[in-house]
Parts: C-alpha cells; structure tokens; sequence
C-alpha cells in the first residue's frame, strides 16, 4: 500500500499581494465560528500571527463562516496549518462552500491543489525560517521543491496529509473566473488520526484588483513603489 504524498506548502499570500493582482479582504467580513476554546477564536485566526491558532470546542463538522455586507468578488483562500505543531488537530478534509446565506451553500467545484501559481510539475516555494527551525534546519529562508501532482474532474473536498505551511484554494469556476458571494463557509470535515477537535492558525481572502481604465502602465511590485504608492 503506498503512503499518500505529503500535502507541499504553498507561498506566503503576502507574495501574492506584492504582485499588486490581489488584495485581502478579510476584515471586510463578519466572522464566526461553530466553537471555540476561550481564547482561541476568531482574534486568533485574524491576528498575522502563524503561532496563535483557533481551536475548536465540539462536534464535527467544525465551521469557519465568512459575512459578507455586499456581494464580493473572491479568487483565492489561504489557510496556514501546521502538521509538525497540532498533530492530531490537523484538519485532513475541507470542504470550501459559497452562496448567499447558510441555506443556499454549495461546494466549490472543480480542481483544488494547494499552489495557486503554477500548474502540475515541480514548483519552488519559500519556507519561512520559523518553520525550518521547527524542522531541525537552518533557520535561513530557503527555496525548496515540491512536485505537485494536479487531478482533472471536480474535486469537492481538499484531502490534506500533514500539511505544514500555506494552502491556496481557488475560489473560481470551471472557466478561473473569480466566485461572486455573500458568505465563505469553511467545514473541517476530519483531522489527522481521528482527532476530534481541530486547529487552524491562519485564514486570508483574497480578491483580484482591477486595472484603471485610465491607461494601462507596467506594474510596479519593488518595494520602493509599495512604499509610495498610496496618497496620503
């Protein structure tokens, strides 16, 4: 019997926001939570903090809900877990539902895989030194390669095996156009060896940033220009 591969971690999402194509919306959003431990909620999974975690305090399935006021273009949600810290709290199966309120969710459809950039084949991804340093390695942020295998057909649910780092979920439909939703359900399904309850330590959403339709210039990512380019 083979042993599944190891889910590969995907970029840190503040790489997709240099690029300037996206823009996280979470605080946009009213969030809410199935169950929570006291002290490991919402705050927790919001705060920029990849040692902090939400931990859930009941039966499964365990649920991360995500308001929106308005109608709001998604494409990508990146959840951060931690094999090698939660063990048996590690979510193995996610199911990602849309709609408009909690009676009208569905899955989303099509193919999930943990990098949002590249297709099947080997990709690099940078390892943050804190994780390396949890790994017995050098603490220096390093490139490392994964080979990402990516299934056709319409995968509902993302089978994770002892993920340590950054997933990316699309949030598109069968032809990549970004989802327009009220509400992100997140479900935990199941987490590694039968553990009941579950850990997540980090969640964005990301939404695409429209070109000006005054003139179309290159696209300045340095970090000089992020510096500048907002109007104070």
């Amino acid at each position: 019997m083979t042993t599944p591969n190891k889910t590969p971690p995907g970029a840190d999402p503040k790489q997709l926001e240099r690029t300037g194509t996206v823009r996280e919306i979470g605080s946009q959003a009213v969030w809410s939570l199935s169950s929570c431990k006291p002290g490991f909620g919402v705050d927790q999974l919001r705060d920029d903090n990849l040692e902090t975690y939400w931990q859930s305090d009941g039966s499964q399935p365990h649920l991360v809900n995500i308001q929106f006021r308005r109608k709001t273009t998604v494409k990508t949600l990146c959840i951060y877990a931690d094999y090698k810290s939660d063990e048996s709290y590690t979510p193995s199966k996610i199911s990602v539902r849309v709609g408009n309120n909690f009676h009208n969710l569905q899955e989303i459809r099509g193919p999930i895989f943990p990098m949002d950039l590249h297709a099947a084949g080997v990709i690099e991804a940078l390892v943050p030194a804190k994780a390396r340093q949890k790994r017995g390695e050098n603490s220096k942020v390093v490139k490392e390669k994964w080979t990402v295998t990516i299934l056709e057909g319409e995968s509902q649910q993302l089978e994770l095996v002892e993920p340590s780092g950054w997933i990316h979920v699309p949030l598109t439909d069968n032809h990549k156009k970004p989802t327009r939703t009220f509400m992100i359900q997140i479900a935990v399904l199941a987490n590694h060896q039968n553990g009941r309850d579950t850990h997540m330590r980090q969640i964005k959403i990301y939404t695409p940033v429209e070109e000006s339709s005054i003139g179309k210039f290159p696209r300045c990512t340095t970090i000089d220009f992020m510096m500048y380019r907002s109007i104070r």
